[in-house]
């Protein structure tokens, strides 16, 4: 049963502001760190601890 958080999304909606469209992701793994983009030349950068280099990372944006 549907409840008041319950939203259906249309093709409207997706095409009005896809940006806006909050997803819900599952993921394991071994670690997990929140940190900020900082700026850098025309990109961004965020620094990780160098005991995962040469491992496999997957970057959620949140806001």
């Amino acid at each position: 049963m549907p409840t008041d958080t319950d939203k259906h999304i249309t093709d409207e909606d997706v095409q009005s502001d896809p940006s806006k469209i909050k997803v819900k992701f599952e993921i394991f793994g071994e670690e997990m760190l929140e940190k900020e983009v900082k700026s850098s030349g025309n990109s961004g950068r965020v620094y990780l601890p160098p005991d995962w280099v040469g491992h496999h990372v997957k970057i959620v944006r949140i806001d």
